[in-house]
């Protein structure tokens, strides 16, 4: 049953799928920027001939898609497409441990705005378990067009921008209801970050304010703040995903850089966008995506679940020969560099990746790549630390 409180964030039902596509076959912004980057030329001097081209094959693609599981079984043959061309291999670890009847929240690491998510729908789908409804912040939402695609694909809204302290906590509690309701009433899995925002340095750290977020409901419906019963009911399972290269790794080293040298990082119209789009078709190398274990109820704070989190995410985190190398690289815990696994393959891709970083910009694309293994040693690298 849809609940009014939660129309304004939950992802569209079945029966709002057909009238959001008719939409966006006809939103101008969204058709100029799919000319842009599929027609560019056309679109340069023929803006109205490749917008109609542009809607054509977007109705046509979209042809008999009326559910949200249609739209996902079309985004499946994508997302295998997009693995064959821009990876070297997408490996899935645990979940064979967990029931495809069973809802869960998953809490990830954070590296590709869009990826991330999408690998995790992508391997419960070929594990013949349900997608997961994915947690977006409103900072994204920069276009109506791109909230219409993110709902059609279960993405709920998480409010980022929201002034005013009586209005965010309105907010969250209701986001707090959404997701309780999604895994306790609709035995619905969802996906979120452990943090707000990408992990750009590659430490990996749970923010212990979502986890207080998440037990709100609880508390507000049942009058119940014990939140190890919150934890228990919310079934959190921590996911850790590992790329060998990150598309957007200089984009990062560029705002880490600035952000030390200015003090501050302004972004470009959309930047979040492009970064959606290079995390998409960017070289990715080889990707790992592991499972943890549900947490139990035998928690007392939101720090201890938040430091569980953390200890799986962690322990968990696959590594991979661009993470050591970059680590030799840095020169900073020589003591944990393993390079026995390492080709000369590996140091190959790894410098022609590295050549064509700036020099201003080496440090923070290293320590991208270099911190988790610091971070599971305790020894996370920050320049500003």
């Amino acid at each position: 049953m849809d609940l009014d409180r939660f129309a304004d964030i939950r992802p569209y039902h079945d029966e709002e799928v057909e009238a959001v596509l008719a939409r966006l076959a006809h939103d101008s912004e969204l058709l100029d920027a799919i000319t842009r980057f599929r027609l560019p030329r056309l679109a340069r001097f023929a803006p109205p001939l490749a917008r109609a081209l542009a809607s054509f094959r977007l109705q046509r693609e979209m042809r008999g898609v009326k559910t949200v599981r249609d739209l996902q079984l079309r985004i499946a043959d994508y997302m295998a497409h997009m693995i064959n061309s821009s990876t070297r291999g997408f490996e899935v670890e645990g979940l064979d441990r967990l029931s495809p009847d069973q809802a869960y929240l998953f809490i990830g690491n954070h590296r590709d705005i869009a990826m991330d998510p999408a690998f995790v729908n992508y391997a419960l789908y070929r594990a013949g378990h349900d997608t997961v409804r994915i947690a977006i912040g409103d900072n994204l939402l920069q276009k109506p067009y791109v909230t219409d695609l993110m709902r059609l694909n279960k993405s709920f809204i998480v409010p980022r921008s929201i002034k005013g302290k009586r209005a965010m906590l309105a907010a969250y509690q209701s986001l707090s209801g959404y997701i309780r309701h999604s895994i306790t009433d609709d035995n619905h899995s969802v996906w979120m970050a452990q943090r707000e925002g990408r992990a750009k340095d590659g430490v990996d750290r749970t923010d212990s304010a979502i986890v207080k977020m998440l037990c709100m409901a609880r508390r507000l419906e049942e009058g119940d703040s014990d939140i190890g019963n919150a934890v228990h009911e919310l079934k959190i399972v921590p996911v850790s995903i590992s790329y060998e290269y990150d598309p957007c790794a200089i984009n990062k080293a560029r705002e880490l850089h600035a952000k030390e040298t200015d003090g501050a990082y302004q972004k470009v119209e959309f930047e979040d966008i492009f970064s959606i789009v290079a995390g998409i078709t960017g070289d990715k190398g080889r990707v790992k995506l592991r499972f943890g274990t549900p947490l139990t109820s035998d928690f007392e704070t939101a720090d201890e679940v938040a430091a569980e989190i953390d200890r799986q995410v962690l322990a968990n985190y696959p590594t991979y020969p661009s993470h050591q190398l970059a680590l030799a690289e840095t020169g900073l815990a020589p003591e944990l560099v393993d390079l026995s696994g390492v080709t000369a393959e590996d140091r190959e891709r790894f410098q022609a990746q590295l050549a064509t970083v700036p020099d201003t910009l080496r440090h923070w694309w290293l320590l991208q790549y270099a911190n988790p293994i610091l971070n599971r040693a305790g020894k996370a690298h920050r320049r500003d630390a």
